[in-house]
C-alpha cells in the first residue's frame, strides 16, 4: 500500500472556493461521467441535498458532482452554480433535450465565526467548478474548511480552528480516498496513537479540557448545547461498485470519525460520509471500506494539523 495524491484518483475534479474576509467557503468533487454514490448519515443534524437518491431503491445509479460547503442550510444555494457549470458542459441526466446534473451535497455550520449574513452561493459553486480545472485542492483553511472549527462545547471562545483534508491510497490498482471537512463538537484525536490534537481549550487556552468529561457533568441535560457543529466527507475510489455497495463503503468510512472524534454523532452534529465510485477497478466491497475507515482517519487528521491559526483562534500547530 503507498500513498498517493486524492486528484491521483481517475475521473475526477476537486475544486475549492472561499471567501475569507467573511470565513467561509466550498469545496466540489465532479465526476462528469457519473458516479455510484452512497451516503452514511450519522449527526442528529444534516444539512443536506438530494439524499434520498443515493437511498438503493432509488432510480439514480450515479451522481455527476458533490458539494461540500460552509453556510449550513444556506451554503446548499452552492449547488446551483455546479448544476449550472455541468449543464453548460452537457453532464448530466438526459431529459429529451435537456441534460439534468445530479448535484449532492451537505454542509457544516460555520454562520458564527464572522459573518452569518455571507455564505456559499450560486457563484461560489460556479467558481469552485472552474477552479477544479486548474486542479486547486489544498488541505487545511480553504474551500469547506475555511470556516470549520472543533472543540465547542463551551462555545467559540473555546473552540480551535479546523478544516479540510484528504489522504489516499492505492494498493495494486485499487486507489482509495477521502476528503473530510472536519468542523465537530467533540475533541479530535490522532487515531494512530490516541493523542488528542485538537478540541476544547481549558480556561488559560493552553491546554485541553476532555469534552467526554465536560458531557458527563452535564448528564441530566443540556439546554444550551452549542449546535453549529457536523462534519462531513466522501470516499473515493476507482473501485466498480453498485449504488448498495458504496451505501455500505460509506457507513464502514463512519469507523473512521469514530476512531478520531469523541464524542461524535451527536444531534448537535449533522455527520455524513458519502462514497463515489468513479472507476471500473475489481475490488472487494469490505477490503474497500476497511481502506475507507483508515483513510477517512487520516484525512480528518490532517484536516486539523494542516489548518493554520485564523480569526483569533489557535490551531494543532500551535501545540507542536
Amino acid at each position: 500500500m503507498r500513498e498517493i495524491n486524492i486528484t491521483d484518483i481517475e475521473n475526477i475534479k476537486i475544486g475549492n472556493a472561499e471567501d475569507y474576509e467573511n470565513a467561509t467557503g466550498c469545496t466540489v468533487i465532479i465526476c462528469e461521467k457519473g458516479a455510484p454514490t452512497g451516503v452514511d448519515v450519522r449527526g442528529g443534524g444534516p444539512a443536506s441535498r438530494e439524499t434520498e437518491l443515493l437511498n438503493p431503491v432509488a432510480a439514480n445509479n450515479g451522481i455527476h458532482a458533490l458539494l461540500l460547503s460552509g453556510g449550513s442550510a444556506f451554503g446548499l444555494d452552492a449547488a446551483a452554480g455546479i448544476m449550472e457549470y455541468l449543464e453548460n458542459k452537457n453532464v448530466g441526466f438526459p431529459v429529451g433535450e435537456i441534460v439534468v446534473p445530479i448535484v449532492c451535497a451537505s454542509c457544516i455550520f460555520d454562520l458564527n465565526l464572522v459573518n452569518h449574513k455571507v455564505r456559499p452561493n450560486k457563484e461560489m459553486g460556479y467558481k469552485a467548478c472552474l477552479n477544479s480545472e486548474n486542479s486547486n485542492f489544498k488541505n487545511g483553511n480553504y474551500g469547506a474548511g475555511t470556516g470549520a472549527t472543533v472543540g465547542k462545547f463551551h462555545g467559540g471562545e473555546y473552540m480551535m480552528k479546523s478544516g479540510i483534508g484528504s489522504y489516499a491510497v492505492q494498493i495494486g490498482d485499487l486507489k482509495v480516498g477521502a476528503v473530510v471537512v472536519v468542523n465537530a463538537l467533540g475533541d479530535i484525536y490522532d487515531y494512530e496513537n490516541n493523542k488528542k490534537i485538537a478540541g476544547l481549550l481549558n480556561n488559560t487556552k493552553d491546554g485541553f479540557l476532555d469534552t467526554e468529561e465536560e458531557f458527563y457533568k452535564s448528564y441530566s441535560g443540556m439546554d444550551n448545547l452549542f449546535t453549529g457543529n457536523t462534519t462531513i466527507g466522501t470516499i473515493i475510489t476507482n473501485g466498480k461498485f453498485t449504488k448498495t455497495e458504496m451505501n455500505k463503503i460509506a457507513a464502514m468510512a463512519q469507523n473512521g470519525l469514530v476512531r478520531s472524534i469523541r464524542p461524535v454523532h451527536t444531534s448537535a452534529d449533522g455527520d455524513s460520509v458519502y462514497a463515489m465510485s468513479v472507476g471500473d477497478v475489481k475490488g472487494d466491497v469490505n477490503v474497500t471500506g476497511t481502506l475507507a475507515a483508515t483513510v477517512m482517519a487520516e484525512a480528518i487528521k490532517r484536516a486539523v494539523m494542516d489548518a493554520e491559526p485564523m480569526y483569533g483562534l489557535k490551531a494543532a500547530k500551535n501545540f507542536l
